[in-house]
């Protein structure tokens, strides 16, 4: 049986909750979600639409995975073209798509942060990427979906530097909070309004999935070992749509996310003087 890898892991269990005939929405720097999108469309939801915070568009039919050619991949597919603060406040509102967030942090009930570290705003310790667009979004959508392809404490936090997505709160009077959210370890959900490991992933316990969260987990009494992807979403992931391993990136750091960085540019160069 051939080895399958935790990223493999998350796109295929990532595609499984897409739905045929939705629109899904993918930001900027989320190969694992791409991934999953793509393998979702390829198997059992061929007539989703795509809309791209890259293009700044809807497309019907999406852009194939790659570093250094993305944004003209997108933007010769969009069906329509409008500005990223006219998507955030016209269009998601009405088409209310699907959509995966990554927090940088998280807390028990689905608040998660991607503002920065630190108590202090003006001088934190770690400035991060930024909100765009998740405050207004996550006031409204029903759908909202959440990654963590690194599972620790840092990200897994009793509470919040700073909140940009909003989770299960009894304040709320829109939107659901999030109702999904896998790791490297394990799916979780959010039934009662808390966190609840659902499926841990094979060779994964459920006592290292708590070791690696800075709060109690509730625990589904369903709980199962997550089920592995079939041949073919492996032999889909590895051969048309993630053949360059884009989608390892989101679960590197440091040299060893340099060194792939620099395999994908050197591959898309080949692959280019090719065509």
């Amino acid at each position: 049986m051939m080895e399958i890898t935790p990223d493999e892991i998350m796109v295929v269990c990532m595609a499984h909750q897409v739905r045929d005939g939705e629109l899904v929405a993918q930001g900027i720097a989320t190969p694992l979600v791409a991934a999953a999108y793509l393998l979702a469309r390829q198997t059992h939801a061929p007539n989703i639409y795509f809309s791209s915070a890259i293009g700044q568009g809807i497309c019907r039919y999406p852009a194939p995975l790659s570093l250094c050619q993305i944004e003209r991949l997108w933007l010769d597919r969009s069906l329509v073209n409008i500005g990223f603060a006219r998507a955030v406040s016209e269009v998601l509102p009405t088409l209310h798509p699907l959509e995966f967030f990554r927090p940088a942090q998280i807390d028990p009930n689905g608040n998660f942060n991607n503002i920065a570290f630190g108590k202090d705003y003006h001088l934190p310790r770690l400035r991060l990427p930024g909100t765009g667009g998740i405050p207004d979004v996550t006031t409204y959508l029903d759908d909202v979906l959440l990654y963590v392809p690194r599972h620790s404490r840092v990200t897994f936090v009793p509470q919040l530097d700073f909140c940009a997505g909003l989770g299960h709160n009894s304040s709320r009077k829109r939107g659901n909070g999030a109702r999904y959210l896998i790791t490297d370890l394990g799916q979780l959900d959010f039934v009662s309004g808390r966190m609840r490991i659902t499926t841990h992933h094979p060779g994964v316990t459920i006592e290292t999935i708590q070791a690696h969260t800075g709060f109690p987990l509730e625990i589904s009494p369903q709980v199962m070992e997550t089920v592995l992807p079939t041949d073919l979403e492996i032999n889909l992931l590895r051969t048309e749509i993630d053949p360059m391993n884009l989608r390892r990136l989101e679960l590197l750091g440091g040299a060893a996310r340099r060194e792939q960085l620099h395999k994908i540019i050197a591959a898309e160069k080949i692959a280019t003087l090719m065509k």
